[in-house]
């Protein structure tokens, strides 16, 4: 693919290479720095893959007086820096570039601080999704946001990206979750920004950061929110013969003032390809796949499924399958939460990420249909359905340029399709590089003027991973 464009890279920061990574090695030791072409491979792309950029070196620091110190190095020596979690972005929100140095939070991965009474967790920005819950859940606690990559994501770039999960329905995104982080700014100055309240006084700055992308500053630490977990949970299978059935029954669920903790939506391309990964138990014989998921006592659960298996029977439900044990419903949710890995067994594919209102779902799902079918390719439907955040799998061979072409031009046309039927460009993978030529899609001149006003007070120079977000004839007209 060639058609995202980079910045010109800068010739004299990459002329000065060396004595750049001299300075990184007085910032953080020999140990915290990458330099070498085949060590720095794997850093030159994520979890978009489209793309790909050598960065001029990569930078490990371990605390945020290190990260504190990189900054400051790299602010007085004119060069870019691209934040890095664990690389599993979909956007293309962690690719370098050639004159950029990217600082890797990897190393940054302890648990500060856990603070039942409160219900908060302090950690690093490096330490994993899942690694918070797994930490509470002796004590009966969670941390609510679950990507389906928590398993490796990290709480920065969740931050970044503002990422959600499977159980955003009832508990909300990252940024729903997050009481306050430790930001270092371009320059190297460490701020505080919100802390243990669940609501600061003063401006929104958390939530200003909270999806910025890394362009406002490099978030070192988080403290986060824990919840209690549920006396119980039950994940049931509904099979439908469409996929107009299953997103109508949705939209009525959602209409009937019941809130599951989670709806999932899978077409039957979907269906087959996690069942052949999982063995889930997923009905092959329906067009359209929903697990429901309900929390609380089982009086609560019971009554709650009465109601949700009721109007599932009005849109002509084929098959309704209840978990019957824990492992069942891991079962399940495994077959969901796999679904990207299990669909790169099969194809190479591109994840759009846009968010319809509910009441489009059907006329969406019909024209995604249409729209890739046109260029002669495949789609696999897999996504959050009861907040309307679409999940299309574009599947394509990443070695033919053609094809690939086509994918893209593809995804494209379905963001566009999901800002017309009043959503927008993205639910939680970030704009990036992806969805970054879209952004006057979705908004007018003036409110990209807005952003970028924003985003220029807190990097003037434009350093901060400078080539995602704003489309780059606009950048620096703030």
């Amino acid at each position: 693919m060639s058609a995202i464009a980079f910045l010109e890279p800068d010739a004299g920061v990459i002329a000065r290479r060396g004595a750049i990574i001299a300075g990184l090695v007085e910032c953080v030791g020999a140990d915290g720095l990458v330099s070498e072409e085949r060590e720095l491979k794997p850093f030159e792309t994520d979890g978009f893959a489209a793309y790909r950029r050598m960065p001029l070196a990569v930078v490990l620091p371990k605390t945020t007086a290190e990260v504190a110190s990189v900054m400051r190095f790299l602010h007085a020596e004119g060069v870019k820096v691209v934040a890095r979690g664990a690389g599993t972005s979909l956007s293309g929100g962690a690719i370098p570039e050639e004159d950029a140095v990217v600082l890797g939070l990897s190393r940054m991965s302890r648990i500060l601080e856990i603070d039942l009474p409160n219900r908060l967790a302090r950690v690093q920005a490096g330490v994993t999704n899942l690694a918070i819950s797994d930490a509470v859940d002796a004590d009966g606690f969670f941390y609510a946001p679950d990507p389906s990559s928590q398993l490796a994501c990290t709480i920065g770039g969740n931050i970044g990206m503002n990422s959600g999960g499977a159980h955003c329905l009832k508990y909300g995104v990252t940024t729903n979750n997050l009481l306050g982080v430790t930001l270092v700014l371009a320059d190297g100055t460490v701020t505080e920004i919100g802390g243990g309240a669940l609501d600061g006084a003063g401006l929104d700055l958390l939530g200003l950061v909270c999806g910025s992308e890394g362009q406002l500053g490099i978030v070192t630490e988080a403290t986060v929110r824990l919840i209690a977990k549920p006396e119980g949970q039950r994940p049931v299978l509904f099979g439908f013969p469409s996929s107009e059935s299953a997103s109508a029954c949705v939209s009525d669920i959602i209409a009937a003032g019941i809130v599951p903790v989670a709806i999932e939506f899978m077409d039957r391309p979907a269906i087959a390809i996690c069942e052949a990964f999982a063995h889930a138990g997923y009905p092959l014989d329906a067009e359209a796949l929903l697990i429901v998921e309900v929390e609380g006592s089982t009086v609560e659960m019971d009554a709650m499924l009465r109601k949700i298996v009721d109007i599932a029977h009005r849109h002509a439900v084929m098959t309704v399958k209840e978990s019957q044990s824990a492992y069942e419903a891991a079962l399940i949710w495994k077959g969901r939460k796999s679904a990207f890995g299990a669909t790169g067994r099969v194809a190479d594919y591109i994840c759009m990420d846009g968010t319809v209102p509910l009441s489009q779902l059907t006329r969406v799902l019909r024209q995604t249909a249409e729209i890739v079918a046109a260029y002669g390719l495949r789609v696999a439907n897999v996504f959050h359905a009861g907040d309307g955040n679409m999940h299309p799998l574009i599947l394509y061979n990443v070695n033919d340029p053609v094809e690939a072409e086509k994918a893209e031009a593809a995804g494209m046309d379905i963001l566009k399709l999901c800002v017309e039927a009043g959503g927008c460009l993205t639910g939680e993978h970030g704009v990036g590089i992806e969805k970054r030529d879209l952004m006057r899609h979705q908004f007018s001149k003036a409110e990209l003027d807005q952003q970028m006003r924003v985003r220029a007070a807190f990097d003037p120079a434009w350093r901060l991973n400078p080539s995602k977000v704003f489309p780059l004839d606009d950048r620096g007209a703030a």
